[in-house]
């Protein structure tokens, strides 16, 4: 399955990706490689195969979070901050709309 001109170029702008043309055409055949892959293993035979989510019996520690007390004043930590409101620190916003 090749993929199209359009459908990389659609792939690059979900991916916030400008891209020249010399690169649409080797993503375009760098990502149809990638799903025929993908296809490869569709055709595999897993019926009789267990479901595993890992293989090396490691699992994660986790700790409880602890609010340890502070060294320094709500004003010395605002002090130090490029932009405040207040008792507010204004951080730049993460989070774009994107249409």
């Amino acid at each position: 399955m090749m993929l199209t001109r359009e459908e990389v170029l659609q792939i690059a702008k979900l991916a916030s990706l400008e891209l020249a043309d010399d690169e649409v055409e080797k993503f375009r055949q760098q990502l149809s490689d990638v799903l025929e892959l993908f296809k490869k293993i569709d055709d595999v035979d897993l019926k009789n195969i267990e479901e595993t989510s890992q293989v090396t019996g490691l699992e994660n520690v986790m700790r409880e979070d602890e609010v340890l007390p502070s060294e320094c004043s709500r004003e010395e930590l605002l002090e130090n901050a490029p932009r405040k409101n207040e008792n507010s620190i204004i951080v730049p916003k993460v989070i774009e709309d994107k249409q």
